[in-house]
């Protein structure tokens, strides 16, 4: 069954969005867009502090402690998380889940430590994949800003050989645009990992979201689609159902 799930880039205070990684705007607060959110039928919500790895910092844990005070879904927290340490600060402060990328990337030991610790299911590798050349992926770091040299499929295999429960990939060219995921990436990644592939990156109607279902994807995330006013979450469960397609029921 469909997973919608709203992402959330924190930057400071604020939630951003911008295109292809770049040209980043403020589109509201954190807890207020996590409320509505939650409210409009998301099924989990993924946080991300898109400059806690740049500044060695993650900063929004109290804001993941107000959001879980009425937003009862499950929660991913993503962003300059690198150690077992932090991850226990995340968890502690109401996450379900943790996304890890610059860490895992620099040190994949980490991830194994990290799944065994804590198990498979709170552990989500998030790669940014930026397309290198016919069916070829990068994976960078730090929102898109480090170079890794790492092939996005390679990675994605060894990320679920190491434990990681989840993966969660966006494509950095797609990013932002609302003109349709990267089905290529995916049909490339889907039949090399037997855990869940969240999707992130062009997703810009309820038709492209049937596009992925179609190609064996389990949840997708939204931001661009739904920030900026274009659908809302009830609708896009009403045409995903239409056209037949499993989601799941707001509680």
């Amino acid at each position: 069954m469909l997973r919608l799930i709203s992402r959330l880039d924190i930057k400071g205070k604020n939630v951003v969005k911008g295109m292809q990684f770049d040209g980043l705007r403020i589109v509201g607060k954190p807890d207020e867009m996590a409320k509505r959110y939650y409210e409009g039928g998301a099924d989990e919500l993924i946080f991300m502090d898109i400059v806690a790895s740049l500044y060695g910092r993650n900063t929004i844990l109290s804001t993941v402690s107000e959001v879980c005070k009425h937003a009862f879904i499950p929660l991913t927290v993503g962003g300059g998380l690198r150690s077992t340490e932090c991850i226990i600060d995340c968890l502690k402060y109401g996450a379900d889940k943790v996304a890890l990328n610059t860490a895992a990337v620099k040190n994949p030991e980490f991830i194994t430590e990290a799944a065994n610790i804590f198990g498979s299911q709170s552990i989500v590798i998030n790669i940014e994949a930026k397309r290198r050349g016919n069916k070829s992926w990068e994976a960078l770091t730090d929102s898109g800003r480090e170079v890794t040299g790492r092939n996005v499929i390679d990675w994605a295999k060894e990320a679920q050989e190491r434990g990681a429960g989840e993966i969660l990939i966006t494509s950095i060219d797609k990013d932002g645009t609302r003109k349709g995921p990267d089905l290529a990436l995916l049909r490339e990644i889907l039949p090399v990992v037997k855990i869940p592939v969240i999707v992130g990156g062009g997703i810009g109607s309820a038709a492209d979201i049937g596009s992925l279902l179609d190609e064996g994807v389990e949840a997708v995330t939204l931001s661009a689609l739904t920030h900026f006013g274009t659908e809302t979450l009830s609708s896009l469960k009403n045409q995903l159902s239409i056209k037949g397609y499993r989601t799941r029921p707001k509680d």
